[in-house]
């Protein structure tokens, strides 16, 4: 489906060692051919990992070490470069409450940093990787998430008569990925315990697989034209009934809500709905603003109602427990 638009190109992915970077690199190099894949990052041990892990693909593998927050690393390392997905992020909510100066300026002056550099380098899309805690930010994480959102969306007025296009994908927290709920329960359960503690017994979230966060990201390289949001249409579960399926019969102590926490993950808000479209597999909300020709193009998709929103809380679609353990197989232990 995407052999075109790949086949040839030369991708770089900042913060490429992280589970999206590791699944979205694995994943082109076992389907397309693309001329090279740059992973751009800090740590040089994950690196080593990582290449050592793709090995056999080492002739179509770069690895940078370089930081978002060094424009002229940066710079450097863009050159050449056909695509970019941007990855790179500082995303654990405490650490980014501790430290909201290190937050700052990589999730913010990271992303105006990775503006620039595609700007002067040629490169013709950059697909930055959003959240849902952008979405009415009640923590620093997506505050400075959601400034990234409006700086990328922003950045199509500087772009002139050039093909570059920078858009934004949006989803949670990846099933099993690290800092997330599935990892902290089956660690309760390897050490033995009969009780799974539960923030809120109604907290709900959305499941997304990271080669389903692959396939929106891919899509967003083929079809955006500037400054849309594409979401994918993704099943809710309860918290609780995620419990019950890793540890059937368990006991379940509510242990209150934590900082910086919500009951539900918000893709799509009522103020988002006037320029939101609905399409089979996912929603794209369009600016609001338009800052180039290519922007003006009349939506496709069908127009989701007024004061539509999009909430793991009124989803229509729900996971059962049998469900849960089925996706809990084919998601998470198999990775």
């Amino acid at each position: 489906m995407y052999q075109e638009m790949i086949e040839g190109k030369t991708i770089l992915v900042t913060g490429g060692t992280g589970s999206f970077g590791k699944c979205f690199t694995n994943y082109l190099l076992e389907h397309y051919n693309p001329k090279k894949i740059i992973i751009y990052s800090r740590d040089e041990f994950k690196q080593f990992q990582m290449a050592d892990h793709l090995k056999k693909y080492e002739d179509k593998l770069r690895f940078f070490i370089g930081d978002v927050r060094d424009l002229e690393r940066l710079r450097r390392a863009f050159r050449g470069v056909d695509y970019v997905i941007h990855a790179a992020a500082l995303k654990q909510v405490p650490s980014c409450e501790y430290n909201p100066n290190e937050a700052i300026k990589t999730n913010i002056h990271g992303a105006m940093n990775v503006i620039e550099a595609a700007l002067d380098s040629g490169v013709k899309r950059v697909v930055a990787l959003s959240t849902d805690k952008a979405v009415n930010p009640v923590n620093l994480y997506g505050g400075t998430k959601l400034v990234s959102d409006k700086l990328f969306v922003a950045a199509n007025s500087y772009v002139g008569d050039s093909d570059l296009c920078f858009s934004v994908v949006r989803y949670g927290n990846v099933a099993g990925s690290r800092g997330s709920v599935i990892p902290f329960f089956s660690h309760k359960i390897q050490e033995g315990e009969q009780e799974l503690p539960i923030t809120d017994n109604r907290m709900t979230r959305f499941w997304i697989s990271l080669p389903e966060g692959v396939e929106l990201v891919l899509k967003a390289l083929k079809e955006a034209q500037g400054g849309e949001t594409f979401i994918s249409k993704l099943p809710s579960f309860k918290v609780t009934d995620l419990a019950e399926a890793m540890l059937p019969g368990c006991k379940k102590k509510e242990i209150g809500i934590r900082e910086g926490e919500k009951l539900h993950e918000v893709m799509i808000t009522a103020e988002d709905a006037p320029t939101t479209y609905e399409f089979d597999k996912y929603f794209i909300i369009y600016p609001q603003m338009v800052f180039n020709e290519r922007m003006k193009a009349e939506p496709k998709g069908k127009k989701v109602p007024e004061g539509f929103v999009y909430s793991s809380g009124n989803n229509q679609d729900w996971l059962t427990v049998e469900q849960i353990q089925k996706k809990l197989k084919q998601d998470v232990m198999a990775e």
